[in-house]
């Protein structure tokens, strides 16, 4: 079964989604994009098991990319503190209890 070629694009363009963005023009193409633009360049989309197994990688490579964007995505949501001081995240949370710190508090390991 051959796949159009409009199928080959979306499944490209899926993939620089995923990639983290560059400034357009701002330099030339990494390594990663040079290579995927060859791998579909040189994709006749033929019915080839090669050709096949190569876009089920790519496609399985999207799906893995897409859930890893939405795992940090979800990581930061739900786990706010992560990159705060022990400070801040004390502060924080007696905020979020309804209390509020004494003025002189510093942390143990703080004088």
């Amino acid at each position: 079964m051959a796949t159009s070629p409009a199928r080959i694009r979306s499944l490209y363009r899926s993939l620089l989604r995923e990639l983290p963005a560059r400034p357009l023009l701002a330099s030339p193409r990494s390594p990663l994009h040079a290579h995927l633009r060859a791998s579909f360049a040189s994709d006749d989309g033929g019915d080839s098991s090669g050709a096949c197994r190569r876009r089920a990688e790519a496609e399985q490579a999207v799906a893995y990319l897409r859930s890893q964007r939405q795992y940090a995505t979800l990581v930061e949501r739900y786990n706010p503190g992560m990159d705060m001081d022990e400070e801040e995240r004390v502060r924080l949370t007696a905020r979020r209890v309804g209390m509020n710190l004494p003025l002189g508090y510093k942390p143990e390991g703080k004088k």
